[in-house]
């Protein structure tokens, strides 16, 4: 995968929109793809506690291992039964979920490793975003790009519901699901007023979702 060659500042993205989504008593936290841990660190700075972090790129997992209390370098999918169960107080997916071959089959053995009032909290593109649903619609072209909603490193590609259906199916129950970084565009309001406004999700390139483990 070409993981080698994304944009600058790709691995040290902090995500100020999905700090907001951190529970007050968060105290043990593992960040799921945390490039070069820039992201966690403001995790355990903000907490206080003990910050884990998994990242597929060595490199970027070498610097992170100076800032969090424990990295492991490569796949998630390699790692997640070495994880403590009902350890976690939150497990962060920043933009990870549709990078891995079968997300269902993370989230369904993360949710052991979640303490009782554990949460996962992820951000996943939304493929109806309307960049890129009308390239679909009216363009009839699926183009691959170097990031964003339609990087050619996913492999996954979700909707607001089928995120939704997807945890539900996992056995979890969400406790908030909305769309995140909202176009300022004008667009998406011109094409819903044919359709009385029944599709404003297209105005989100992703969605944030909290859920817990019942």
């Amino acid at each position: 995968m070409d993981y080698d060659n994304k944009p600058e500042g790709y691995y040290d993205n902090v995500r100020q929109e999905m700090i907001a989504y951190l529970p007050d008593n968060a105290n043990k936290i593992i960040d799921i793809g945390c490039g070069n841990g820039a992201f966690a660190e403001i995790l355990k700075q903000k907490t206080g506690g003990e910050v884990w972090g998994i990242e597929y790129m060595e490199e970027e997992a070498k610097i992170a291992e100076t800032k969090l209390d424990k990295v492991f370098a490569g796949k998630c999918e390699d790692y997640l039964d070495e994880l403590p169960d009902k350890y976690f107080d939150v497990i962060y997916f920043n933009d990870v979920l549709e990078h891995l071959t079968d997300p269902y089959m993370v989230l369904g053995k993360v949710k052991h490793k979640l303490t009782p009032n554990g949460v996962v909290i992820s951000s996943i593109p939304n493929v109806r975003y309307y960049d890129t649903f009308l390239k679909v619609l009216f363009q009839k072209d699926w183009k691959y790009e170097g990031h964003g909603v339609m990087d050619k490193t996913h492999f996954r590609f979700f909707t607001g519901k089928s995120i939704q259906r997807m945890y539900e199916e996992e056995g979890y129950t969400i406790l908030r699901h909305e769309g995140i970084n909202k176009s300022r565009s004008i667009r998406p309001f011109l094409y819903n007023i044919p359709v009385l406004f029944r599709h404003m999700d297209i105005r989100y390139p992703q969605y944030a979702t909290v859920a817990k483990f019942m």
